[in-house]
This record gives structure tokens, C-alpha cells and sequence, in this order.
């Protein structure tokens, strides 16, 4: 198993991002959003969007992409081939990473239902 984050999994243009917001097929809990939109690859890719309002300072922005992009790493080979764009909508710590992977994993998991419904 190839667990690389490489250039082809990720979001990188905007018209990427914006193609995916369009759909408006998203769930959302307290800490995430995640927009979701078949790709037409046969892998998922993955966008990520923190803003200075949920986190003010770049370390603790940094911190919650690099949350999000390893728990899309390690569990790429099960998720749809899907665009995924996950927006945070509040910032989270150290201490609360486990529940903040618990809530992010929830919301895959809804949206692949819905694709498979």
C-alpha cells in the first residue's frame, strides 16, 4: 500500500475547489464541513480551506491541516473516488485530536452513504 500524500490527491486550482462548492453536497458537524463531488478518477482527491477567523496564528492553522491530511492518508484506499474539500469550522488542540478525528471520520463516512444510496 502506497500511503504518499502526492500532487494527484490533492486540490491544487481554484476552478478545482470551486467545481466542488458548486454541487453543494456537504455534511457538517461542530469542528468540520466536508463538500464532496464525484471525480471521474479512480482516486479521491483532497482540498482543505482553515481560515484566520477559526485560527488566528499560522502554527495552530497548520496543525489542523496536517491533522486532516494524514487521516486522508491513511484512509485514501477506502474512501470514493470523490473530490473531498474540508473546511474547518473550529479550531481544535492536542488534547482534542482524537475527537476531532472521530467527527471528521463521521462525516466521510456519512458522505460515502449518501454516494452509495
Amino acid at each position: 500500500m502506497d500511503h504518499t500524500f502526492r500532487r494527484a490527491h490533492r486540490l491544487l486550482k481554484t476552478d478545482e475547489f470551486s467545481s466542488v462548492f458548486h454541487l453543494r453536497n456537504a455534511r457538517s458537524n461542530t469542528l468540520f464541513q466536508v463538500y464532496a463531488r464525484p471525480n471521474g478518477l479512480d482516486h479521491p482527491r483532497l482540498g482543505l480551506v482553515v481560515g484566520k477567523k477559526v485560527a488566528k496564528r499560522a502554527n495552530r492553522r497548520n496543525y489542523i491541516k496536517r491533522t486532516v491530511r494524514e487521516w486522508f492518508r491513511l484512509h485514501r484506499d477506502t474512501l470514493p473516488p470523490m473530490d473531498f474539500v474540508v473546511r474547518s469550522r473550529q479550531a481544535y488542540h492536542r488534547d482534542e485530536y482524537h475527537d476531532a478525528i472521530a467527527a471528521l471520520a463521521a462525516l466521510f463516512a456519512k458522505l460515502a452513504r449518501c454516494r452509495n444510496s
